[in-house]
């Protein structure tokens, strides 16, 4: 509880004192430009002072150029621990709730994180045709195709819309595997515990020959490398 504490503590000084004046900074020059490092650094060190480690697999496949992570989804602490691994910057489609929140919301917004309205379909189809424009122009995106956080840890059922979005892109798609989260921070819990942090990128999938009657296919082939590396009770 107090390293939780600490690190909250931690980083709204760092927020306070360098996040505000870089946001303000994006908010004139229409870009994030030094704020998305400022983040990361801060979240670094909020990690540190949790007691936090991560560690990482499978760099090697990260493609040079813009990809769709799709990754499972356990623990609230998922995005920043991905923020702070991806060794290039990348955005995610996130609930809109996030948005509201001071400070977390504008730097989203000028990071290029996309909101998404679940209960409005208008919406959630103009969310995914902006990620599809971000992914053709270059931005890396990661989004979770459970659409929710598994409250146990196990793999729930695939939603489609990611697999659309991925064949309309055309970009390669990068499964990822995260272990460990849900015991970090379990959905429901307010208090970090201590621990270590796995993520896996596994090898890219060239998705040009696709077609939107294949989003099943890509689906499988998804859902199968990311269940490859949990342990088997978690698959």
């Amino acid at each position: 509880m107090l390293r939780t504490i600490f690190a909250v503590i931690l980083l709204g000084l760092f927020e306070l004192l360098i996040g505000l004046p870089l946001l303000f900074v994006a908010w004139i020059s229409g870009t994030a430009g030094l704020l998305y490092p400022a983040v990361a650094i801060g979240l670094r060190m909020a990690f540190a002072t949790a007691g936090l480690r991560v560690r990482t697999e499978g760099e090697e496949n990260i493609p040079a150029g813009a990809c769709l992570f799709l990754s499972n989804h356990t623990s609230a602490i998922d995005p920043p621990a991905l923020f702070i691994s991806v060794p290039k910057r990348i955005a995610f489609l996130a609930k809109q709730e996030l948005f509201r929140i001071p400070f977390l919301g504008p730097a989203m917004r000028s990071a290029g994180f996309i909101s998404v309205d679940r209960t409005n379909r208008e919406a959630a189809a103009e969310s995914a045709n902006r990620v599809v424009c971000q992914l053709r122009e270059g931005v890396s995106l990661v989004i979770y195709p459970e659409g929710t956080r598994s409250p146990d840890g196990r793999l729930l059922p695939f939603k489609r819309g990611a697999f659309l979005i991925a064949i309309r892109a055309e970009q390669p798609v990068v499964p990822v595997t995260i272990n460990g989260a849900q015991r970090i921070l379990p959905k429901g819990e307010r208090w970090i515990r201590p621990g270590e942090i796995v993520i896996r990128f596994h090898p890219a999938m060239d998705i040009s020959g696709y077609q939107a009657a294949d989003r099943e296919l890509l689906l499988e082939r998804v859902r199968a490398a990311i269940a490859a590396a949990l342990p088997p009770e978690l698959r």
